[in-house]
């Protein structure tokens, strides 16, 4: 890991509060609790893919304006593990169009976690780019006895509308908080003032939290989230999306012991995505593309303290249904059915064990390791046996071990820190990559097939971090690379032909033998006055395959400047980012250059207090100059909103 932050935990939502050191790369807070953590400048009303954006190491594959795909040290969700309070979701797209991110809301969130790298969070599975939690914003016990908030924004580019209210009760034996989100967006316009047709979106979030106290000591919590979008456009796509829904669940029993903690929780969670091609115009066949994933499962994690040891030890365990089909109906002939997921029931369990130990006043080392053994199985007949026309000789049920382990040493030394970790882990292939049937891809225009014989793919990590401050300067450099065994990615198959119209050919999944992902970031912080402060920031990427040809989707140089003044209640900041011509890209995976691009944008804030209730108000332009523009990661090129004015106020009582 990169670098070790202080976080404040609270253990069991109770009163008693402990500083623990975590291995977190970095936090950015949703909610308004915790002034000293990163916070997108839009606040509360921000997205969620406008909160992820915070984190230094993410980036955002963009396909639309709604659910972006986070992209962790340049790799996607393949290589990531992305929870929920610790709960596995899986999406249900087989396009991607529904990252585990996009089903909750700002409202519902405390804060968004990232480890970067193989040494994740207890919960997290094959995560060899990274782990993503997002922490629920419970009331607690003994908080505040009522609290509620209330917050309205517009964007003027696209007419974008969000709603948001919630409200919270606690006492010393229980407390509840719920609210609702709502979002609506129209069609937005690129630089230079043209409409980017099937940009728009609408979504409903409602949310509740519980907790009751069954004796001083345990705990029971109960959390319930649904999530509904609906009439979601996706210009870089073929297809846009009529429903997506979420259903989020789960009950946790907590329990403190004098030196430790130890909690247990149970989930259930169904995810319903529907793909739809009725409101595109010129469709030479329409089809229809729904997909479900279930996913039920329990963890226990045990938390204890002993001299210089602050240990974890974590067993989880959860089962997975993926199944999506398609229906395409060619204008007078009769409808063509095909199974695109053929309910893959995933059993997947695991044991974590962590330990932070100090080493003297200056020093401390963080060990960590999780294995994990699952089984899949193909349940749907007609999916298993489309596949067996590829693969004859595959069967109905495959089973891997994986598992990762990582270390990490911290010196801090007068005004400097230095890190140096290293790790391995791997993981066992996707649903898609092992198991999906003719799968289009936008981006290089193939058809995809799984390939049931996948090894499991590894890599070793090695990274390092150096922060030093001089007199009101901060300078700070972090690096990683990431050396691959059996990388999986897509392999030109020319003995196949292509089901979709238009698509170039068909590529099969399969194993390379290395290949490699390396990141170097620096930024410098000044206090230059009480009031105002410089930041800069510059981060540089490569990704290689065996042969050395660039990897896809791997980050130019980019660039951010940020100036801010802060004078009590008010803050008002400026900042030009951009990035550089895209000179190394992925032109043998179907990757085109993405040429450099500069923009500005300004933002202020302020807050008041009027009676018993406090107000923050915030006001901005994003892309001030109007540039037209689409970054790397901007699936087929899509081009960024142009200029945008937004503001938004907010409230609590």
């Amino acid at each position: 890991m990169l670098g070790t932050v202080l976080l404040s935990t609270i253990l069991f939502s109770d009163t008693v509060t402990t500083e623990k050191a975590q291995n977190l790369d970095e936090v950015v807070i949703v909610s308004d609790a915790g002034h000293d953590r990163k916070r997108s400048v839009k606040g509360q009303v921000a997205s969620i893919d406008e909160h992820l954006s915070e984190l230094r190491h993410v980036n955002l594959v963009r396909r639309g304006s709604y659910a972006w795909e986070p992209v962790v040290n340049n790799m996607q969700t393949e290589r990531l593990s992305t929870t929920i309070d610790g709960m596995k979701i899986f999406y249900a797209c087989t396009d991607k169009m529904d990252p585990v991110t996009s089903y909750v809301e700002s409202g519902n969130l405390q804060s968004i976690s990232l480890n970067s790298g193989l040494d994740g969070n207890p919960q997290a599975t094959g995560n060899i780019g990274g782990s993503l939690d997002l922490k629920l914003r419970k009331a607690g016990f003994d908080s505040t006895p009522f609290r509620a908030s209330a917050s309205a924004g517009h964007e003027w580019n696209g007419h974008v509308q969000v709603y948001g209210a919630d409200a919270a009760l606690s006492s010393h034996s229980t407390y509840l908080n719920a609210g609702a989100f709502f979002r609506h967006a129209d069609n937005y316009k690129v630089g230079g003032g043209d409409e980017l047709q099937f940009s728009q979106f609408q979504k409903v979030n409602v949310f509740t939290n519980a907790g009751l106290r069954l004796a001083e000591k345990d705990m029971l919590e109960a959390t319930f989230i649904f999530d509904r979008a609906t009439d979601v456009g996706y210009p870089a796509l073929n297809m846009d999306v009529a429903k997506a829904e979420g259903l989020i669940t789960s009950v946790a029993y907590k329990h403190l012991f004098p030196q430790a903690s130890w909690e247990t929780k149970a989930y259930y969670n169904h995810i319903t995505h529907v793909m739809d091609d009725t409101t595109r115009p010129d469709v030479e066949i329409h089809m229809d593309m729904p997909g479900d994933s279930w996913t039920a499962g329990v963890y226990s994690l045990l938390t204890t303290s002993h001299k210089q040891h602050d240990l974890a030890l974590n067993y989880d365990l959860y089962y997975n249904r993926l199944f999506a089909d398609m229906t395409m109906y060619p204008g007078g002939a009769a409808p063509m059915y095909m199974v695109t997921w053929p309910d893959v029931g995933t059993l997947n369990t695991g044991l974590a064990l962590t330990d932070n130990v100090s080493i003297g006043r200056n020093q401390q080392l963080r060990l960590s390791a999780k294995v994990a053994w699952q089984q899949q199985k193909l349940n749907n007949e007609e999916g298993y046996h489309a596949l067996r026309v590829f693969f004859p000789g595959m069967t109905d049920a495959y089973h891997q071990t994986t598992g990762r382990v990582a270390a990490n040493y911290q010196l801090s030394l007068f005004n400097s820190q230095i890190s140096l970790g290293a790790g391995w882990g791997s993981r066992a292939p996707t649903v898609t990559e092992a198991y999906g049937y003719y799968l289009n891809n936008t981006f290089d225009q193939y058809d995809y097939i799984g390939n049931p014989s996948l090894k499991n793919e590894s890599a070793v990590e090695l990274n390092g971090a150096a922060k030093f401050s001089i007199l009101n300067s901060q300078f700070s450099i972090d690096g990683n690379v990431f050396l691959f065994s059996n990388y999986i990615i897509g392999q030109f198959e020319t003995r196949l032909s292509p089901m979709t119209v238009g698509a170039e050919g068909v590529k099969v999944y399969g194993n390379i033998s290395h290949a490699t992902i390396a990141n170097i970031s620096l930024s410098w912080d000044w206090q230059i006055t009480d009031h105002f402060s410089w930041n800069k920031k510059v981060s540089y990427s490569s990704g290689r395959d065996a042969d050395g040809d660039a990897l896809p989707l791997i980050s130019p140089i980019s660039w951010q400047s940020e100036w801010t003044y802060q004078n009590q209640r008010f803050q008002a900041q400026a900042t030009i980012k951009g990035n550089a011509h895209q000179s190394n890209y992925g032109e043998k995976y179907g990757e085109t250059a993405a040429k450099a691009w500069t923009i500005v944008s300004l933002a202020a804030s302020y807050q008041f207090s009027i009676l018993h209730s406090q107000f923050s108000i915030r006001a901005g332009v994003e892309n001030l100059l109007d540039k037209h523009y689409a970054t790397y990661a901007d699936w087929n090129h899509i081009p960024q909103k142009g200029r945008n004015i937004y503001m938004n106020l907010t409230f609590n009582i």
